[in-house]
């Protein structure tokens, strides 16, 4: 009915994070039809559970390299501290392997101040990225830097050589079930999911 509707189109209104339950399954999407293509060294998948961080390479789509997962840095709310987070966790590193999120921070300087960063710190991440990228997205364009595109198609061999990781914005959830979101920041993907992705490539 009417008033249900209304109620369900205030909350999305209210929630400025809404949009991310939309973007996290596009960026799946997105990212399927790349999984299983022979010889390509893409990242097709990042995801982390709280305990664990796993990558998944296009040409070799069914298998994890995995690692600890990190801490995140960034801020926090009122009451909390670091103590109370959980190691970082969460789906929404689907949205950096697609080319958005925190590998597109020079898009977003609104979103600095949420995490603990600065507009000049966003910039700089950006231009990082695009040194571990194959491609540069044709329809996600940064204003800032003359509508370039975002940068797209994570490839585990230049994170290797150049020893740049992605960079990652996320929630900080709270460790005991039930508390949910205590904060948000920023960190970067774990090194050895990369260098045992790396490894493994070699021995195709």
């Amino acid at each position: 009915d009417g008033e249900t509707l209304a109620k369900v189109i205030e909350f999305i209104d209210r929630n400025d994070h809404f949009f991310l339950n939309l973007s996290m399954p596009a960026g799946k999407a997105m990212l399927e039809p790349a999984e299983g293509v022979a010889g390509s060294t893409v990242v097709v998948v990042m995801a982390r559970n709280g305990t664990d961080f796993g990558i998944r390479v296009a040409c070799m789509p069914e298998r994890w390299f995995t690692a600890p997962a990190g801490k995140v840095q960034g801020l926090y709310f009122p009451q909390y501290d670091e103590k109370d987070a959980n190691p970082d966790i969460g789906d929404s590193t689907i949205t950096e392997t697609a080319g958005y999120g925190g590998v597109a921070m020079a898009a977003a300087p609104a979103i600095v101040k949420f995490v603990g960063g600065t507009p000049q710190m966003a910039l700089q991440t950006t231009l990082e990225m695009y040194e571990i990228t194959c491609s540069e997205h044709e329809n996600f364009t940064i204003p800032a830097l003359n509508f370039r595109g975002t940068p797209l198609g994570i490839d585990v061999r230049k994170v290797v050589e150049t020893g740049i990781l992605p960079q990652i914005n996320t929630g900080i959830a709270h460790k005991e079930p039930g508390v949910g979101m205590v904060g948000a920041g920023i960190l970067r993907a774990p090194e050895k999911c990369f260098s045992d992705a790396y490894a493994a490539l070699k021995e195709l």
